[in-house]
């Protein structure tokens, strides 16, 4: 069974400020088309760059590790996220379990490598969504989607005819493919990506991702073309882009390419969430003998303050004001 995450809220009125996409997208039959011609990727499977053309239909798992059904280590009301997700009544959060990654300082261990998963059908996942939008969370905000984008429609499709009406939001590491993500047009109104890294052959050693500043990119660009800069309404997201990029010791992540990409190739209106939590975690496999015998020591300790500070400027440097520690962090 899979736990709820439990926390205490208030009990006002929570009304839905936006009508989402997705359900225009329901009345007119092509959310059902989208969740089949999702659904026949499995059988061979591409759904990420990965390309894995495993039989997911038949139980095999590729890279990610799923199969046909969608797993969930946990679901509900989180506080934790930027504030115009959170809002009073929280974001409505479903933590999918598997990743198409492998980042050594993964904070998630226990649930991007299947050590905490149930397996569901989409019409329980579909029924998690509707019962976030009964606790009055904002939005439904699911957490490393990539690997279970076909399911996802499918429940999308199954809880749209149940009366879902609350945003999507995806949550993802950014190893996407632009062909999956227009699969998802008009159906997630927030899209809430990772930009990691600056540095190809970096992201290669610690996460395990060939190609990722150029799938990141790609994949930025085609969500920011979808749904635009982040649109807030009464403190609460509606629609838009929120990024964000998770300082790392030593400038391994490559912050001012990054941030230089997002201010002059995606919009200097971007909500950029630069973030200084980085952790050292032991418990992340292989991450001390990649740390002191890949060249990668700087990743044992915790960034610096003056790190996070060449961050932030650098951020300026290139135009972009929201989202980050001194910037316009609620508008």
């Amino acid at each position: 069974m899979v736990p709820p995450v439990t926390f205490s809220y208030n009990e006002p009125d929570n009304p839905v400020m936006n009508r989402p996409s997705y359900l225009a997208l329901h009345e007119t039959g092509e959310l059902a088309q989208r969740a089949d011609e999702a659904m026949a990727l499995l059988s061979y499977c591409t759904v990420c760059p990965r390309n894995c053309r495993v039989d997911r239909t038949g139980g095999d798992g590729g890279y990610c590790g799923g199969g046909f059904l969608p797993e969930v280590a946990s679901y509900g009301p989180h506080f934790g996220e930027e504030p115009p997700l959170v809002g009073r009544y929280g974001s409505g959060t479903i933590f999918l379990s598997g990743c198409n990654m492998r980042c050594v300082f993964c904070q998630n261990y226990a649930i991007s490598r299947h050590l905490q998963a149930d397996s569901v059908s989409c019409e329980d996942l579909a029924g998690m969504m509707l019962s976030l939008q009964e606790r009055r969370c904002h939005n439904i905000n699911f957490v490393t989607p990539s690997h279970f984008v076909p399911q996802i429609l499918r429940a999308t499709l199954i809880a749209a005819e149940k009366g879902l009406s609350i945003p999507l939001v995806y949550n993802t590491g950014t190893y996407d493919t632009v062909e999956t993500l227009r699969l998802l047009d008009r159906v997630f109104d927030i899209y809430m990506p990772d930009a990691k890294y600056g540095d190809e052959e970096i992201a290669r050693a610690l996460s395990d991702a060939p190609g990722y500043v150029a799938m990141m990119q790609a994949a930025i660009t085609e969500m920011q073309r979808q749904v635009g800069d982040l649109v807030v309404e009464d403190g609460i997201a509606v629609r838009g882009l929120i990024i964000r990029h998770l300082v790392l010791p030593g400038d391994l992540a490559g912050s001012d390419k990054v941030l230089r990409f997002i201010g002059e190739h995606v919009s200097k209106d971007a909500y950029v969430n630069v973030m200084d939590q980085y952790r050292y975690n032991r418990s992340t496999e292989c991450q001390d003998c990649i740390a002191r015998n890949a060249g990668f020591g700087p990743l044992v300790r915790g960034i610096a303050g003056d790190e996070f500070t060449r961050a932030i400027a650098s951020a300026r440097k290139y135009g972009l004001h929201r989202g980050f520690p001194g910037g316009d962090n609620e508008q």
